[in-house]
C-alpha cells in the first residue's frame, strides 16, 4: 500500500506540472476530441487528420507536436488514475486510509469529467481552472498519504494552529486565482512590478472579470472581454500573494520558537521565497514558458509544505480545553456558583 501511494505521488509530481506545460504551450486543443485524438489511439494514427487541420489553420491550436503533448498528458493521467483505483481497492480491502483513498477516487472521477469538458467546451475558463484545482487536489491528498505518517506531531499554542489553517486556506484561494489568471490569459495584463502598467492601483472592473458562465476571451454578453477585466484578474492575484505572504511570515515568526519545527519552517520559507521570485520574474521577463511551468510547480510545493505543517500541529492540552469549552455558563457542565460561594 505504501509503495503504491509513493508511486502515485511521484507520478502526480510529473502529471500536474506537465498539464500546466500543455496549457501554457497552447496545446490544450492539440487533439480536439476526447479521449482519443481524432478518434484514434495516438497522434501517429491520426497524423493525416492533424496535418489537414494544420494546413487549414497554420497558426491554430492543432499540430502534430501539440497533439503529442496533449496525448502524452492523457496517457500519464490515465496511468495515475489506474494507480489511484488500485490504491482505493487496497485501502478498502485492508481497512486503512479509507477516507483519503475514497476522497482521492472521487476527485479522480471528477478530474476525468473536467478533462473531457476542457476539450469539448473549448477551454472554458471555469472548466480549465476547476481542472487545475482538481489536479492540485489529487497531488495534495497523495502528499498527505505519503509523507504525513512519517512526520512527528508537535504541540504548539492554539493560535499557531489557526494561523497554519488560515495559511492553507489562503493558499488554496490563491491557487484558484492563479488558475483564473492562466485560463483567461491575464498573466501579462499588468506590466511592471510592483506597479501595474505604471499605476500603484489600477482601474478595476469586477462584473466581467469573475463572471463564471462565459466563454474564453468573452464577456457574459458575448462581446470581447475588455482589458480592464484582465487587469482586475491579474491584480487580485497579486493581492492574494500579499495576503499569503503576511500569513506565512507571521507563522514563521511565531513558530520559530519551536525547535522541532524549525527545519520544516525553513523549507516553507524557502518555498515561499522561490515562488515569489518566480512570480515577479514571470512578469518582468514576459512569461517565458519554463518559468511559467516552474511557477505552477512552485505553487504545488508551497501548498504541500503548508499542508504537511498543519498536519503536524496540535494545540497544547490546556489550550485545547480552553478552546473547546469557552468560559460561558451554557458551554460548561460544571455547577454555577451560588450566592456567597466561591468558584
Amino acid at each position: 500500500m505504501r509503495k503504491l501511494v509513493w508511486l502515485a505521488f511521484l507520478l502526480a509530481v510529473v502529471v500536474v506540472p506537465f498539464g500546466a506545460y500543455v496549457r501554457l504551450s497552447h496545446a490544450g486543443l492539440g487533439c480536439p476530441d476526447w479521449p482519443g485524438c481524432y478518434g484514434q489511439i495516438s497522434p501517429a494514427h491520426a497524423a493525416d487528420s492533424i496535418l489537414q487541420a494544420q494546413a487549414l489553420s497554420p497558426e491554430g491550436p492543432v499540430s502534430l507536436g501539440k497533439a503529442w503533448r496533449e496525448m502524452l498528458h492523457r496517457y500519464l493521467a490515465g496511468s495515475l488514475g489506474a494507480l489511484i483505483a488500485l490504491i482505493a481497492w487496497r485501502a478498502w480491502r485492508e481497512k486503512r486510509q479509507r477516507l483519503p483513498a475514497g476522497l482521492l477516487l472521487a476527485v479522480l472521477g471528477l478530474q476525468g469529467l473536467l478533462g473531457m469538458l476542457t476539450v469539448t467546451l473549448l477551454l472554458k475558463p471555469v472548466i480549465v481552472t476547476s481542472h487545475l484545482l482538481g489536479g492540485m487536489a489529487v497531488l495534495q491528498i497523495l502528499v498527505w498519504m505519503a509523507l504525513s505518517p512519517g512526520l512527528p506531531s508537535v504541540a504548539v499554542p492554539a493560535r499557531q494552529v489557526r494561523l497554519a489553517a488560515w495559511l492553507v486556506s489562503a493558499l488554496a484561494l490563491q491557487l484558484a486565482l492563479g488558475g483564473w489568471v492562466s485560463s483567461n490569459y491575464a498573466a501579462l495584463a499588468c506590466q511592471g512590478f510592483p506597479a501595474c502598467n505604471g499605476e500603484s492601483w489600477p482601474a478595476l472592473r469586477f462584473d466581467h472579470a469573475f463572471h463564471l458562465l462565459r466563454e474564453l476571451g468573452e464577456a457574459p454578453d458575448g462581446s470581447l472581454l475588455d482589458f480592464a477585466s484582465l487587469v482586475t484578474i491579474h491584480w487580485l492575484h497579486r493581492l492574494g500573494a500579499l495576503l499569503v505572504s503576511l500569513l506565512l511570515v507571521s507563522l514563521l515568526w511565531l513558530g520559530w520558537r519551536e525547535r522541532a519545527l524549525r527545519r520544516h519552517l525553513l523549507c516553507l520559507g524557502m518555498a515561499w521565497a522561490v515562488q515569489v521570485g518566480l512570480g515577479v520574474a514571470n512578469v518582468l521577463l514576459q512569461l517565458p514558458l519554463p518559468l511559467a511551468v516552474a511557477h505552477n510547480a512552485g505553487a504545488a510545493l508551497l501548498l504541500a509544505t503548508s499542508l504537511l505543517l498543519l498536519s503536524r500541529l496540535h494545540a497544547r492540552e490546556t489550550e485545547r480545553r480552553r478552546v473547546a469549552w469557552p468560559r460561558l455558563p451554557f458551554f460548561h457542565h460544571e455547577r454555577l456558583s451560588g450566592p456567597g460561594e466561591g468558584r
